[in-house]
């Protein structure tokens, strides 16, 4: 397994993790928490050491499940997790909260759900509007002074509050949307990041499994799939961003890669301390991803693709208005 580094601060982790939020919430199809399970050990078996999860996946059963997995592997994995995002025991979304005192409680829940004495990399889940940055990375700063947490993270914010964070303790990694069709950061946010030796972990590398080809109509996601309120799942826009990827599907069978190997050997080849999470729930899926790690682009290639799908290309936004509201904050 190839290693990366993320950040200046020597985090170094698999080229690419495992994003575990689908084995619990969201997606259709979940597994059982015995094939989940399985599936995080084959995942650190074969080299994958990256795994990501959060306090608001489930709610919380997630952070219980990946604790269940790396007990007894502890050693060889690096657990990244978030606060911030506030749910209710009954899923309940409760809104954010990145309160100093909030985020020592949410920390302390977490390491008992995980079971885990330290975090290697915590993340605020989402800017939170009502509380300074500075206040918040203050108090995540008290964690890993404390040993708590080793290294810090921020998810889908934007260039300013990134330089302003920084400032207060060094942030090893932003965590963002990042895909072939969803490519905001560009706007300014990956530049700040290289600027200031921050890693980037693309989360969503598949657009959420569009890129890959399995979907050819709505009717393709179960009624209980949240990806159904998704604009770029819904109505034209599905056509049109099928039209990008059945070319995106051409240039994978020219190369002779599959699409998701297509997609996530795009993103790798952004910069060396990318670092991207695709999700799944099968093995054969998870063995795939990493064979992306074998594809590599010349620049004629980079070009092509460039012009298959540039910026802005999706047709829809990536999140409802309202989630829209709050990345790139």
């Amino acid at each position: 397994m190839q290693q990366r580094s993320i950040g200046r601060q020597g985090l170094t982790v698999s080229a690419i993790g495992l994003g575990c939020m689908g084995l619990s919430e969201f997606y259709a199809g979940r597994p059982s928490d015995a094939d989940a399970i399985a599936l995080i050990h084959h995942a650190v078996d074969i080299g994958v050491t990256f795994l990501d999860t959060a306090d608001t996946y489930g709610p919380f059963a997630n952070e219980r499940l990946v604790g269940r997995a790396i007990a007894g592997r502890r050693e060889r994995v690096q657990l990244a997790t978030k606060f911030g995002n506030v749910r209710g025991a009954d899923g309940a979304f409760l809104g954010r909260d990145s309160r100093p005192e909030y985020v020592r409680k949410a920390c302390d829940e977490s390491l008992a759900r995980l079971g885990v004495d330290h975090i290697d990399l915590y993340y605020q889940h989402r800017v939170d509007e009502k509380v300074p940055i500075e206040e918040t990375v203050g108090a995540m700063a008290e964690l890993v002074r404390e040993g708590k947490v080793k290294y810090l993270g921020l998810s889908e914010a934007g260039p300013n509050t990134i330089r302003r964070a920084h400032a207060v303790h060094p942030i090893t990694a932003l965590q963002s949307e990042y895909s072939l069709w969803s490519r905001d950061i560009e706007d300014g946010a990956l530049a700040v990041t290289e600027e200031l030796g921050i890693g980037v972990v693309p989360y969503s590398p598949l657009g959420r499994g569009f890129l890959t080809g399995r979907f050819r109509s709505i009717d393709d996601l179960p009624a209980d799939d949240y990806r159904r309120q998704s604009p770029r799942f819904q109505g034209d826009n599905f056509a049109k961003n099928l039209a990008i990827v059945r070319q995106l599907e051409a240039f994978a069978r020219a190369k002779g890669c599959t699409p998701s190997q297509l997609a996530l050997a795009w993103v790798l080849s952004r910069r060396a301390d990318v670092v991207p999470i695709p999700g799944t729930t099968k093995r054969e899926r998870l063995d795939e991803n990493i064979g992306a790690l074998r594809v590599s682009f010349t620049a004629d290639e980079l070009a092509a693709l460039d012009a298959i799908a540039p910026k802005g290309a999706a047709a829809g936004t990536r999140y409802p208005e309202a989630g829209m509201k709050i990345v790139n904050a």
